[in-house]
């Protein structure tokens, strides 16, 4: 189950690091996207570290 779990996190942690920089390649990046982003990866990479 924990693994199944971690290797969850870790697909939506690589989800969001290409969202992110997807944003950032755009003409005019929304830095309110890409803050809120960035506030949910690193959630997730808190919940990594518990595990």
């Amino acid at each position: 189950m924990q693994n199944s779990y971690s290797t969850s996190l870790q697909a939506r942690h690589a989800g969001l690091d290409a969202r992110i920089a997807e944003e950032t390649r755009r003409p005019s990046p929304d830095q309110g996207i890409i803050a809120e982003l960035k506030k949910q990866k690193l959630k997730i990479k808190e919940a990594l570290a518990r595990l």
